[in-house]
This record gives structure tokens, C-alpha cells and sequence, in this order.
């Protein structure tokens, strides 16, 4: 008999309830045809009708089904890196940072966990080009056994904006106009206007118009955290820390002419057949540290602020220290399920990972549960892909809801003292590692400073050389050619006079625009100018310096006298600097 009509065999250990794993590896000559409830139908073809030629019967419960579900068998885009693809892997602790972190999952050589990792562009909508100009996106999901630690990342070290308000903003300009709906293909008006009045931007626009932009599929990129967060060891003692994945691949890029050469899929179809050939892409997972102390000296004698987000930390200074390796083996055999419906938070640490003061992460931490909840569902987290694999049963008291597949039984959905649940002894105290945060209340909007402008003039001097100096000032020009506001231009073309003259009269000869001298004649919507001329310049748009001006003298870094006591001194120390100085890296490439 064939597999079309044969009775398919009854999945091994079935209960009262199914399997996932089970239903995720059942093959097609496994199942059998039915309705939502579980029902058997002859055929999904077969309709309901009055008569051979009459209407429909609303009775066919199978079409109603059928279309019902049809009709709503998409859920809300992310608003952001809608357009991605991912797989699943294994993380390997190859090198323990038990002395800075009491994280599990750091604790020994050859500790392993799964790992599920979506990779994405940013801007664009769900059908956007892989090979889009833009950021990609670069989030793993760790599996640990003490619960999931979600690491969400960008293939660039910074962004484009440091106050985490301007986020909304920002994203709506890589959306399509409001009123022509075209998107920045074909009107870069709004992505340019955003840039020009919001000059800290600079350095992640000097990464994007860059070889960097377009990157040749994702197995040939890094990733970095870009945030800071604290690692805390098991004395209660931490340390300032970036996270770096680099490709063991090596790196890749694609210029803007070979772009539009590839599939719209191009570094979805590299990603799945690669692993399919069995050459699984791998990363190198390290951190930077950086002691409190070292924090404030960082901001007091080189002005980078280890809190913000269009900085990077030297690398001479801060050398990259091993912990693990992580490789994707496994495509995801439904790509909904397994992918589109995957949630990635920041806020997801495990014990050992904590948030820092980086106001960007700080609103990380409330936006993407927030957006989840909305997209997917309260119940998010019960989903497959996202739930925990922890040795314990998981208790709490979030019951009900959209999706509750896992509804805690008849367990008491309060703290019951008939039927008590266990608590875990504290491994982390709060009040060391976050306790320097007592303070006035006070308003703020970063200013743009001088050093701003360091890491971007390091990257045209020192890192492009003459060949990516010029695919860098075509890329910009080209891009540029569809901005239809001449001001924006020159006001951009200032902003890149700051980093280098010689970039700004390439750009002027590229585009026929000449632009300003330089932005100290400038005032920004965006943000205050510490670069004016006079105090005319000095106050972002819309703002008055008479009543609570909200720049302030530290920019929002940990400065001198931020953190009441030093904070274990020595961290760092363990393989990573030799009295003091760095045994690797290179400062300013990042």
C-alpha cells in the first residue's frame, strides 16, 4: 500500500500529550492527514457542498479550518532585522574565565551547550536583499544550564547613536517614506538628513560606506557585542566587559557593483548549503575587561566612554581573551518555528552577566521583551526554540495567556506556604556590583566632542587603504545621488571635513556639492555641539540653555569618582596583560 493511504506507525512513547521533538523529526512518510483537532480527512482537496453546483456548507468544518488558519498564519515582522536566517550549534568553553565570571557556562575547558544563532540585516523589511548596504544583526542564543543567555549582537563594534531615544527615530529613516513609500534605494533623503544632524553617527558610517557594509554571506563576518556589561566572579567582584565573535572563516566583503549581482537570498542560500555540504562555519568567542578604575582613566586621559556605543575600547589596552568556540551543524528543518519565531533579549543573562550603566543597553533591556510580548506572544519563551533546557523544573508565576503550553500543572499560582517551591542560595550581590548608582536625577542628550572624531580619522588614515578609500567615497556619492535636499549634503560633507579634509574634498568632487568648513558653525537636531563656535551652536534644536541644559561635563561616561570604591583591581591580569601592558592586539582596529 502506498504512503499516501497506508496507516502511518504510532510515534514511539506517546502520552497524553505530543512530543515536539518527536513531530520536528517525524518524516512526511510518517503522518497522517488530518483537521487542527486531530481528526483524519480523506483528502485536504475535498469540499462541502450543496449539490454538485451549489453553495458551500459552513458545516466543512475542514475548509473553515483550513482558510481560517490560512488567514492568519502570519505573524508581525520584527520592526527591526526583519530580513534574516540562522541555524543551530554548539558553544565549547575552550579557555575558563572562572576568575572574572562564575557563569556555568565559562567555568570549565570543554564545557559545551546548544546554541541557536539568527543572523540579519537591519534596516530593511522581510523580502529586503540579503545584500543590502546595512548592518548586520548577530544573535546567539546559549543554552546553558542555568537558563538562556542571549547574546544580541552587530557585525560592526558601534552604532550609529549613543542616546537611546534617537533608537525609534533612527529606524523609522531606514523605513519607506510616508508619503512616497519609496524606500532608500531609491531616496536616501531621510537616511541622510538623520546622519547629518546627528554627527556621532560618524564612525558606525564610516564602518557601514565601507568594505564592511555589504559582507559576503554570514559566515564571513563577526560579531560584537557593542554594549558593555559587567562580568562578576565568584567573590562578588567584577569587571567591565565587551564580547567579540570572530569568524574563523576570515571576513568577506561584496562592493556595491557585485551587490546587485546576487540572489535576494544570497547569504541565506550560502548559510544553509554550507552546512548541508557539511562545512560548518565557526567563531571565536573572547571579551575584553577593563577594571573601574581603568574606566574612569579611559575617559579622564583618552576620552573614549567605555558606555558608549560609537566607541570601541583599544585593543593595545584591552587585548581580546579567549573563552570558547562556538559552530552551527544543524539547519533548522522548519524555518517559522525555528527561526522567524526565535526571540532574542538582552535582558536574558544568566548569574555571573550583568548590565551595565550603557544607556543604549539599559533600553534594550525593557524594548525587545516588550516587542516579543507584542509579536509573538506573552508566552514567547514557551515556545520550542526559546525554552530552557535546565536540569530543574522551571517555577513561577506567570500563568495563562496566549500559548501556554506549559501552565505549571496544578501547582499554587502564588507563594504558597502548603505546597512551597524551592529557591537557589544568592550567587551574585547586587548591591556590590550595581551599587555605585546613587545620584541626582538628571536630564540628558550626549554632545558631539572632538574625540568623537579619533576612531573614525583612524580608520580612513590608518585602516582604508587607497583602493578602499576610493569604493568608499563611490559608495557614499552613489548613495547620496537619490538625497534630494542639497543642504543635507553639505551638512554631511562637514561632518566628514571633521574626520579628515581629504575625505570631505573627495566627497565634494564626487557629489558637485561643496559643503561646510566644518560643523562649528553648525546646530544639530540631535544633539548639543561641543564643537561650537559659540554658544549660538551649542544647544541641540528646539532646546534652551536658560533651564536645564541637559548636556553634561562627563558625556555619560564613568568618570572620576563614578564608582564609590575600585572594583577588583587585578582583573585582567590572568593571561591577558604582563605589567600592565597588552601582549596582543592593535590599538584602534577593530
Amino acid at each position: 500500500m502506498s504512503a499516501h493511504t497506508s496507516e502511518p506507525p504510532n510515534p514511539a512513547g506517546a502520552g497524553i500529550f505530543r512530543s515536539y521533538e518527536d513531530d520536528r523529526n517525524a518524516p512526511s512518510e510518517e503522518v497522517l492527514y488530518t483537521t487542527s483537532n486531530g481528526v483524519p480527512m480523506p483528502h485536504p482537496y475535498e469540499t462541502q457542498r450543496v449539490g454538485t453546483n451549489g453553495p458551500l456548507l459552513l458545516q466543512d468544518f475542514h475548509l473553515i479550518d483550513l482558510l481560517s488558519h490560512f488567514d492568519r498564519e502570519r505573524i508581525p515582522e520584527r520592526v527591526v532585522h526583519a530580513k534574516g536566517s540562522g541555524a543551530h550549534g554548539t558553544f565549547k568553553c575552550t579557555k575558563p574565565l572562572d576568575d572574572l565570571c562564575i557563569a556555568d557556562i565559562f567555568s570549565k575547558e570543554g564545557k559545551e551547550c546548544p546554541i541557536s544563532v539568527r543572523f540579519s540585516t537591519v534596516g530593511g523589511e522581510s523580502g529586503s536583499p540579503d545584500c543590502a548596504r546595512d548592518p548586520r544583526g548577530f544573535s546567539v542564543k546559549f543554552r546553558t544550564e542555568e537558563g538562556n543567555w542571549d547574546m544580541v549582537a552587530n557585525n560592526t563594534p558601534v552604532f550609529f547613536l549613543r542616546d537611546p531615544a534617537k533608537f525609534p527615530h533612527f529606524i523609522h529613516t531606514q523605513k519607506r517614506d510616508p508619503a512616497t513609500h519609496l524606500g532608500g534605494g531609491d531616496d536616501s533623503t531621510q537616511f541622510w538628513d538623520y546622519l547629518s544632524q546627528n554627527p556621532e553617527s560618524i564612525h558606525q558610517v564610516m564602518i557601514l560606506m565601507g568594505d564592511r557594509g555589504i559582507p559576503d554571506g554570514y559566515r564571513f563576518m563577526h560579531g560584537y557585542a557593542g554594549h558593555t556589561l559587567k562580568l562578576v566572579n565568584k567573590d562578588g567582584d567584577w569587571v567591565y566587559a565587551q564580547m567579540h565573535m570572530k569568524s574563523n572563516q576570515g571576513t568577506k566583503f561584496i562592493t556595491q557593483e557585485d551587490s546587485a549581482t546576487k540572489s535576494p537570498d544570497h547569504s541565506q542560500k550560502d548559510l544553509f548549503q554550507a552546512i548541508e555540504r557539511g562545512e560548518f562555519p565557526s567563531w571565536t568567542v573572547s571579551f575584553q575587561t577593563m577594571t573601574a578604575k581603568e574606566a574612569e582613566e579611559l575617559w579622564e586621559k583618552q576620552k573614549i566612554n567605555a558606555f558608549d556605543l560609537t566607541h570601541v575600547w583599544p585593543h593595545k589596552q584591552f587585548p581580546l581573551r579567549e573563552v570558547g568556540r562556538f559552530e552551527l551543524n544543524e539547519n533548522a528543518k522548519n524555518y517559522f518555528a525555528e527561526i522567524e519565531q526565535i526571540a532574542f533579549n538582552p535582558a536574558h543573562m544568566v548569574p555571573g552577566i550583568e548590565p551595565s550603566a550603557d544607556p543604549v543597553l539599559q533600553s534594550r533591556l525593557f524594548s525587545y521583551p516588550d516587542a516579543h510580548r507584542h509579536r509573538v506572544g506573552v508566552n514567547y519563551q514557551q515556545l520550542p526554540v526559546n525554552s530552557t533546557r535546565t536540569k530543574y523544573r522551571v517555577a513561577n508565576f506567570q500563568r495563562d495567556g496566549n500559548m501556554a503550553f506549559y501552565n505549571q500543572g496544578s501547582r499554587p499560582n502564588y507563594l504558597s506556604s502548603i505546597e512551597p517551591i524551592q529557591f537557589r542560595k544568592r550567587t551574585v550581590d547586587l548591591d556590590k556590583v550595581h551599587g555605585e548608582f546613587t545620584a541626582n536625577a538628571v536630564t540628558f542628550l550626549s554632545e558631539i566632542r572632538p574625540e568623537d572624531f579619533n576612531a573614525p580619522r583612524n580608520l580612513w588614515e590608518k585602516v582604508f587603504d587607497e583602493d578602499a578609500k576610493k569604493r568608499f567615497i563611490s559608495n557614499v556619492s552613489g548613495h547620496m545621488s537619490t538625497c534630494r535636499k542639497e543642504e543635507i549634503i553639505k551638512r554631511q560633507i562637514a561632518i566628514f571635513r571633521e574626520v579628515s579634509p581629504d575625505l570631505a574634498s573627495r566627497l565634494e568632487k564626487a557629489t558637485g556639492v561643496q559643503g561646510y568648513d566644518g560643523i562649528a558653525n553648525l546646530r544639530f537636531n540631535g544633539t548639543h555641539n561641543g564643537m561650537a563656535s559659540s554658544d549660538k551652536y551649542k544647544v541641540a534644536n528646539g532646546m534652551s540653555a536658560k533651564v536645564g541644559l541637559s548636556a553634561q561635563p562627563n558625556n555619560g561616561a564613568p568618570s572620576k569618582g563614578f564608582h564609590p570604591q575600585e572594583s577588583t583591581p587585578n582583573a585582567g591580569t590572568n593571561g591577558s596583560r604582563v605589567n600592565g601592558a597588552a601582549t596582543n592586539g592593535t590599538n584602534g582596529v577593530h
